[in-house]
């Protein structure tokens, strides 16, 4: 029964849940726990906050599916993803601040980019490299931040990044572009651990 949820599309466990089956949700989770949380935390760069806004996620997929609001507009994965990321905008907003602490938690937008045959002291590099990177993207002005997540975390296309932050896909593609320029400068201002 696992193995045949595990070869379903997302929209097939989604018609599964919704018509009673559980594990179909649980094979959902599964397939999408590490993703969301790992965005939320990079995002909010708080452990706890990070834990209350994923399984506010989770409880909001639960409702939406079992209340039958589920609209099939696109792929599930960016459904999920734009719910974690509506309530991370709405968190800020009631507390009014966009305030960042110090990633301690081991978890970022660059994780899992390590090579399987690198020497232990190649993989102490590139974590190193990995974690200066990510410090220093949340130096971004926060549209070229909100883009480049998009794209790299969240695999949308630069047609969906213009839909979802109400611009043309110029902009978006310009706002990318100036992100990616921008953390070049701040490596070389910085002089981080990159320029190994």
């Amino acid at each position: 029964m696992k193995t045949k949820l595990f070869q379903q599309n997302d929209e097939q466990l989604v018609k599964k849940y919704i018509s009673g089956s559980e594990p179909a949700l649980e094979e959902l989770v599964m397939r999408y726990q590490q993703k969301v949380f790992s965005y939320i935390l990079t995002v909010v760069r708080n452990k706890e906050l990070a834990e209350d806004l994923f399984q506010e996620t989770f409880i909001k997929v639960i409702n939406t599916l079992r209340t039958g609001n589920y609209r099939e507009e696109g792929k599930f994965s960016q459904w999920i993803m734009r719910i974690a990321r509506n309530l991370i905008i709405d968190y800020f907003r009631r507390n009014q601040k966009m305030s960042f602490v110090e990633n301690n938690y081991g978890v970022d937008i660059f994780d899992g980019f390590s090579e399987p045959s690198m020497s232990i002291e190649q993989v102490i590099i590139t974590k190193q490299i990995y974690e200066s990177l990510s410090d220093l993207v949340t130096l971004l002005p926060k549209e070229q931040r909100e883009v480049l997540m998009m794209r790299l975390y969240q695999d949308m296309s630069f047609k969906e990044i213009a839909e979802q932050t109400n611009v043309s896909i110029n902009t978006a593609l310009g706002r990318m572009r100036y992100a990616i320029l921008n953390l070049r400068k701040l490596v070389i201002e910085k002089k981080t651990i990159l320029t190994y």
